[in-house]
């Protein structure tokens, strides 16, 4: 099998919601606001921490100055990178299919708007980084998703082409990704898009990670 397959990472590999909700709530808390929960901000967690960052200030009271923002952005940084994998789980499936998938010969890569540092590391924390020959996260180029760019600097990486690639995500913005880069997309079902899955426009929709070899096997032919 000589695929690329190009993975999202929060929300279809792992299951980060609940470390990026501690590391927020804990800036929160500090600031004198309420903590928040999941079903907030659970749309926002493919849109990076920024985004997170600014809606759940709006949530919680006055937006803040945007002197203060920086500030507070290297703080909730550092709180999650500090507790990256505490409760974070890889989702069900999702180590035994990339077993599969590497043993089978196929090229497995990351492209995700997370920053490249927490990337690499939480990939580590949970032992999945062996199973990837490129990780592409937030800040190793000035562009990200869903600028195609991105996509094929992971396929280039991989030593595939284009026409044998495919990206398999939880967002619309990975959805978005996979058209500019003239790719199929496979939708999981479980992630955090705040609409349903099989209305993002992906070429297949799947409540099972483990369905992805198969899927893409029709898709790519």
């Amino acid at each position: 099998m000589n695929t690329s397959f190009i993975f999202d990472l929060d929300g279809t590999l792992v299951d980060t919601a609940p470390d990026l909700l501690g590391a927020l709530n804990a800036i929160l808390v500090r600031e004198g606001r309420r903590a928040v929960d999941i079903d907030d901000l659970r749309h926002l967690v493919g849109h990076g921490a920024r985004a997170m960052l600014v809606e759940a200030m709006k949530l919680t009271g006055d937006p803040l100055p945007e002197g203060r923002m920086q500030a507070l952005f290297d703080d909730y940084i550092a709180h999650y990178r500090d507790h990256i994998a505490e409760e974070s789980r890889i989702f069900p499936g999702v180590t035994e299919t990339l077993a599969q998938l590497a043993a089978n010969g196929a090229r497995l890569g990351v492209l995700t708007n997370k920053p490249q540092v927490l990337a690499d590391k939480l990939l580590a924390a949970l032992d999945l980084a062996k199973y990837f020959n490129a990780i592409h996260g937030a800040g190793r180029y000035p562009y990200t998703k869903p600028d195609a760019r991105v996509f094929h600097h992971v396929v280039e990486e991989l030593g595939g082409m284009d026409g044998d690639s495919i990206m398999i995500g939880d967002s619309i913005t990975d959805v978005a990704t996979a058209r500019a880069a003239g790719a199929p997309v496979i939708v999981v079902t479980y992630g955090y898009t705040p609409e349903p899955a099989h209305l993002l426009g992906g070429d297949a929709v799947t409540d099972h990670f483990s369905d992805v070899p198969m899927l893409a096997k029709r898709l790519l032919g």
